[in-house]
């Protein structure tokens, strides 16, 4: 007796503990249950199996399966139909909360897949949220005609702040390292280029410029924290202090052409302007000033939804 007692003990120890998965094979599936419902409501196991799309055999089969995992005998069949047993018309009533909790939480769940799909928040460093972007939104908009769209602009620590906090969907950044806390993607490659108004005297230089006068001359530049001032400060090893320390890419190009002194700038950004002659590229001699350019988000949430659909275009 005392050992009966003791294994009684000991199983309802057990079956207190929360064992994780332990519901999936003590609990019948969404289907089962769907399948019993249907059978109390139309007093035949055909009628079920029609209604739910599968056969009368696939349905018998799954209320065997249902009562050899419950331990109990759930319906009775004969040839007048079937119909349910003492045991079965409780189970059903049990079934019909589970099956309205799941009608709810799916309800639930589109309507969070609705709200994340209605619409999209994009931060983006300045060189790409004004020269790449406007192209690829206006793809997205061909694709998602009622997503709305914001783009927060800024430098490259912006946009890391802006995913970090939940502020943006999804990042574009320009730096020479993936900020902290984010994965990211290649989309795409970029070169800085040195630029100046064609009456500056670097414009009318016939040999390379050094990387050491490009690095120990005070240079139009974009504030600190921009993915080009990085990938600058990386290749020459240091700048000398901004000549003039600008906020956006526009604005600094604008000092350069009005000639306030050279500056270093996408080649993105300069096309225009080195085509009509406004600016002058300037060769520079051993050193390298290209450029990834990378879709970021959040480490471990991989983008979705509208999110999901701007990246695929950017790497079309």
């Amino acid at each position: 007796m005392g050992g009966e007692g003791g294994g009684a003990g000991g199983g309802q120890a057990g079956a207190g503990r929360h064992v994780p998965g332990s519901l999936t094979h003590r609990v019948p599936d969404l289907g089962a249950l769907e399948l019993l419902l249907a059978v109390a409501r139309l007093g035949s196991l055909g009628g079920a199996a029609r209604e739910l799309g599968i056969t009368q055999p696939a349905a018998s089969s799954r209320v065997r399966s249902m009562e050899r995992q419950l331990g109990v005998a759930l319906v009775d069949r004969s040839p007048r139909g079937s119909r349910l047993t003492d045991a079965g018309a409780l189970v059903t009533d049990w079934a019909r909360r589970i099956v309205e909790a799941a009608e709810a939480f799916d309800a639930g769940a589109q309507a969070l897949r609705d709200r994340r799909d209605s619409r999209l928040r994009v931060a983006a460093s300045m060189t790409i949220a004004e020269y790449l972007l406007p192209g690829w939104l206006v793809a997205l908009r061909t694709q998602l005609p009622d997503t709305a769209v914001s783009l927060l602009a800024g430098n490259s620590t912006a946009v890391a702040e802006r995913l970090l906090t939940d502020e943006a969907d999804l990042g574009f950044v320009e730096g020479v390292s993936v900020p902290a806390g984010l994965d990211s993607v290649v989309i795409g490659h970029d070169r800085l280029v040195v630029v100046a108004a064609p009456g500056h005297p670097w414009a009318r230089r016939r040999r390379p410029l050094a990387a050491a006068e490009l690095a120990s001359t005070p240079l139009i530049l974009r504030e600190k924290g921009s993915g080009t001032r990085q990938v600058l400060d990386a290749a020459l090893g240091g700048l000398a202090r901004p000549l003039i320390e600008l906020s956006s890419t526009t604005a600094v190009k604008a000092a350069a052409v009005g000639g306030a002194g050279p500056s270093v700038l996408s080649e993105l950004a300069v096309g225009e302007e080195l085509t009509t002659r406004r600016l002058v590229s300037v060769p520079v001699a051993d050193v390298a000033l290209a450029r990834d350019l990378r879709a970021v988000w959040p480490t471990g949430h991989r983008p979705t939804g509208p999110a999901r659909r701007l990246l695929s275009l950017t790497q079309g």
